[in-house]
């Protein structure tokens, strides 16, 4: 099979494109055909070395990904095999990711794809819907698992929401039941934000974006699913209703957090930091879960229309795959799996 590898973490060129052999799954495991590989920000940063310390001589990249299972080890069920599943935490201790023609994961992160949803959707999933899921279930008064109705009359801001995550949030939320606003930096990613099912955004550089939320959540905002916590912290704190919750999953930016302690001991703020490699597996399974039934209910779709473009790469061009994920290109980054 093709796969990509790197031997040592640096830039994208550290990439090669070589010949493998068909890994073969052990016990527990699944063995698929990978149609479509997600790259995510965490990818190329486990790459660069900045994150995860690498664990193995060589390793094939990506958390995320769809195909067909086409092996199953022992015990697993034969009847998995064609399969069609997408993939999630695919290189979480591991070194065999999705970029590559097969890989093999463990059989409970190989979730299956309807037939309805397509390849780039189950690679759209994993690490944004899996990290919007928890920033969304966090709230001490909120509930745990999303299903509809779950967050009914509760006022969710995504910030960001022309990001993968957060265009995850907006319709995690919107399937809950949520009421949903959405900060973005520009009309083209009010654009976006609106195709997600944002039911208000509101461009946090133009006039006062804090008395503009307000204005459309009277009472204060539930939850914040955040971004970029120090950059957006005092706007978050202007708009977020007492004992209101602030799930943060990046601080993109890298601006210094400053808690007030008062303020914050007034609002009776609760705070959650999240990330998935740390997450533990019972979130996990909830998460996988609920975001394959709101797959199943046709609530996560993706494109420039349903607000998240796909900006796509043959397999041999991965390391140009990682640079756009680098620069911070508008949509989901997907690479083609040619087999």
């Amino acid at each position: 099979m093709k796969a990509i590898v790197y031997r040592d973490n640096g830039g994208p060129e550290v990439l090669e494109l070589v010949d493998r052999d068909l890994p073969e799954p052990g016990p527990g495991e699944v063995r698929v055909r990978v149609a479509v590989s997600g790259v995510n920000p965490t990818d190329w940063k486990t790459r660069a070395g900045a994150t995860n310390p690498k664990l193995f001589p060589e390793v094939t990249p990506h958390l995320d990904g769809a195909g067909v299972v086409d092996a199953v080890g022992a015990g697993v069920d034969g009847g998995r095999v064609g399969q069609r599943v997408w993939l999630f935490m695919a290189t979480a201790g591991r070194p065999t990711g999705t970029a590559a023609e097969f890989t093999v994961v463990p059989a409970d992160a190989a979730v299956p794809l309807p037939d309805g949803a397509g390849f780039d959707l189950g690679a759209s999933l994993g690490v944004p819907a899996l990290t919007a899921h928890r920033a969304l279930t966090v709230a001490e008064d909120g509930p745990t698992r999303l299903h509809p109705g779950a967050l009914d009359g509760r006022v969710v801001l995504a910030a960001g929401g022309a990001g993968a995550v957060g265009h995850a949030v907006i319709q995690l939320a919107r399937w809950a039941g949520a009421t949903v606003i959405s900060t973005v930096s520009g009309p083209e990613k009010a654009r976006l934000a609106t195709a997600a099912g944002a039911h208000h955004v509101v461009n946090y550089r133009e006039g006062d974006p804090a008395a503009r939320i307000r204005s459309l959540a009277p009472d204060g905002v539930d939850l914040v699913a955040e971004v970029a916590l120090g950059a957006n912290l005092d706007l978050d704190l202007a708009v977020l209703r007492t004992r209101g919750t602030i799930s943060t999953y990046a601080n993109d930016g890298d601006k210094p957090v400053g808690l007030d302690v008062r303020q914050n001991m007034m609002l009776n703020t609760r705070y959650q930091f999240l990330v998935l490699y740390t997450v533990g597996q019972q979130a996990l399974t909830a998460g996988a879960e609920d975001v394959a039934a709101a797959v199943g209910d046709g609530a996560l779709p993706v494109g420039e229309e349903h607000g998240l473009p796909l900006v796509r790469f043959p397999l041999d061009r991965t390391a140009d795959a990682h640079r756009a994920v680098e620069a911070g290109a508008v949509g989901k980054v997907v690479v083609d799996i040619d087999s």
